[in-house]
């Protein structure tokens, strides 16, 4: 029992980060960081960059660091702005906290709000009021993919920090230490295979690791990790591809519907795998410039709501006709 125990547990859980020195290749935050432990003081915080690169995982591991494991259980409150978004949280769920003194002589609480660009223009007003009115008390950090929709009085009151994308050395190593622990069979090519699909969100490739894992018996192939994400393989788009660029727009049709049936793929998925493989077709420059127009106009269209089946069909005729119309 203690063993299905253990694998049940999630990934990332398991494997995040518990201290500022164990952050991945954020030498200049942590160090930022590390100084705000020593003077015991801290400042509001803002952390912007893409999903999966270790925000989240940084101001946990600072928390533990200026509070202890078990005094952050208490003194650490987690919100997702982007479900809890509107002024109504600010006022009620977020003031409750912030208001009352931190538990086990803490210096202040810390609040941390996910997604925090997803906070509409009158939630964020209140925030800055609340972030004023109960500094003695509380410190927030604000998470985001977008700083520029933090309104400036936010930024203004807040230490910034950008976070990178992760390299592709830097997850693979991770994803290395990863396997050696948890026995898992995956060579590098399809470690790096799992980079590509998760696209160097750190978060979202351990999470492909392990469902992979768990599917394939602790044995990962290619055609497995393409399985558990919900992708098509690139050949079988590619394949699509060429035979529209080739004017079998027919064929192509049917082998793209069969794919996206059997494997159960949505039409905003392959488009924007269409986007990324077009690339490597060797196209012209003048026809791919074409078709790349059309793949983002399909993208926006379906975004809105449009039909996919007409639409995909519609982009697939529109590639055929941009690329004779470039012979």
């Amino acid at each position: 029992m203690a063993d299905n125990a253990e694998y049940e547990v999630m990934w990332i859980e398991k494997y995040r980060p518990k201290t500022l020195d164990e952050i991945v290749n954020r030498k200049h935050v942590v160090n930022r960081l590390k100084g705000f432990v020593k003077s015991g003081s801290l400042p509001h915080l803002l952390f912007s960059g893409p999903p999966g690169t270790g925000k989240t995982s940084a101001v946990l591991a600072l928390a533990r660091e200026l509070f202890g494991e078990e005094l952050a259980t208490y003194n650490i409150l987690e919100l997702n702005a982007s479900d809890e978004r509107g002024i109504k949280t600010v006022r009620e769920d977020i003031k409750e906290f912030a208001r009352t003194a931190p538990v086990g002589g803490a210096p202040f609480k810390i609040i941390i709000l996910d997604e925090a660009d997803n906070l509409t223009s009158d939630a964020q007003q209140a925030l800055r009021r609340t972030m004023e009115r109960f500094v003695r008390t509380s410190r927030f950090a604000l998470l985001c993919n977008y700083p520029s929709k933090i309104i400036e009085p936010i930024q203004s009151r807040c230490a910034i920090f950008r976070f990178s994308p992760l390299s592709k050395e830097d997850v693979l190593s991770r994803l290395e230490e990863i396997i050696k622990l948890e026995k898992v069979n995956a060579s590098k090519e399809v470690l790096e295979e799992i980079f590509h699909v998760s696209e160097g969100d750190m978060r979202k490739a351990i999470n492909l690791l392990q469902t992979a894992s768990a599917a394939g018996g602790h044995k990962i192939t290619k055609e497995l990790v393409y399985e558990v994400s919900g992708l098509l393989h690139p050949k079988d788009v590619r394949e699509v591809l060429s035979l529209a660029l080739d004017g079998k727009l027919d064929r192509a049709r049917k082998l793209l519907f069969t794919l996206m049936v059997d494997k159960g793929i949505s039409g905003v998925d392959i488009i924007r795998q269409m986007g990324t493989e077009i690339t490597g077709l060797g196209l012209e420059p003048d026809q791919l410039i074409g078709v790349m127009s059309e793949i983002a106009e399909v993208d926006f269209r379906l975004a809105e709501g449009a039909s996919e089946d007409i639409q995909i069909t519609a982009l697939l005729a529109r590639i055929a006709s941009a690329a004779k119309r470039n012979v």
